[in-house]
């Protein structure tokens, strides 16, 4: 579990606060999971991934959504080669391990079915040709609230492929003095984090995550939590089976994070409303009422007796 702290250290040299996002990236990354993340411009979202990956020696590319881009800016495409006589494939920046895809709601709907293959399936499909992507992949996708101008709603077909979604707000005063200090002092540099762990070690930790224990009694009260999303009066749609998986994944990835080889549920409640909240549809009475889908999972588990 030092090798955690170790991570949780190197990228604590340039983020400052944000425990909450930086946990997240670490359960998704143990999960084979990818995250949606959600808040103003400015907050450190770029900066805690681009981070996180300098700690773990892992390839990292950015992608910045526009309402012009084309699927094949994504993941690429075939260019002729007049030398040699044939098409030759110019593979995109999704050939990665951590892709950000920044502000992803800034483009329409083609844009974004071309990255659920990617996020599926691991693999990108470049005319007649299927190319397995490098792993670990992780995407974390930021978005931008969808009230500002130019913001397009995520189809829910994609955002049921996003492990969880996490909202980052501002960092409070303390946080924020101790930020302009450290560019005052000019300390904000990314040659300042070393790397920490190997690819290898990465699988190590992902395979030591995988013998957390989970008793049947944990997993019925995270169905429990699930199918309630389905017969609550304030949705149309509850989360997916794949919300199922997820809440179990990040429950055992929380627990392992917090130094623990057994998932409780205190573990499961930690991480259920980031799991199902973008998996929900509130109906039109309770978005009239302003109820929101992080209040209806959070009086679920109030509601259901943990185990």
């Amino acid at each position: 579990m030092s090798k955690i702290q170790d991570i949780k250290n190197e990228v604590s040299k340039i983020v400052v606060g944000h425990e909450h996002l930086v946990d997240s990236m670490l359960i998704a990354l143990l999960s084979d999971g990818h995250l949606l993340v959600e808040g103003v411009p400015g907050v450190a979202k770029t900066t805690a991934i681009n981070a996180l990956s300098k700690s773990l020696g892992l390839d990292f590319s950015r992608i910045q959504f526009t309402p012009d881009l084309l699927p094949s800016d994504i993941t690429g495409t075939q260019i002729y080669n007049q030398k040699e006589h044939k098409f030759e494939v110019k593979k995109g920046p999704v050939f990665t391990n951590l892709l950000l895809a920044d502000e992803i709601n800034r483009a329409p709907a083609k844009v974004q079915s071309a990255l659920l293959e990617v996020m599926q399936e691991k693999q990108v499909t470049i005319g007649e040709e299927s190319f397995k992507l490098n792993l670990p992949f992780l995407v974390m996708a930021t978005q931008n609230p969808v009230e500002q101008e130019g913001a397009y709603n995520l189809p829910e077909a994609q955002l049921d492929r996003f492990m969880m979604k996490v909202n980052v707000t501002y960092n409070t005063f303390d946080e924020e003095f101790m930020i302009v200090n450290k560019i005052a002092r000019d300390e904000v540099k990314f040659k300042q984090i070393n790397q920490v762990a190997s690819k290898q070690e990465l699988e190590d930790l992902k395979a030591s995550c995988k013998e957390v224990h989970i008793d049947d009694a944990i997993t019925r009260y995270m169905l429990e939590i699930v199918f309630a999303t389905r017969k609550d009066k304030n949705l149309t749609f509850g989360a997916s089976p794949r919300g199922s998986i997820d809440l179990f994944k990040a429950s055992r990835s929380r627990a392992y994070i917090d130094g623990k080889d057994y998932v409780t549920p205190f573990d499961v409640a930690k991480v259920a409303v980031d799991v199902l909240k973008h998996r929900v549809i509130l109906n039109y009475q309770a978005e009239a009422k302003g109820i929101k889908a992080e209040d209806v999972i959070q009086k679920i588990i109030q509601d259901i007796k943990a185990p």
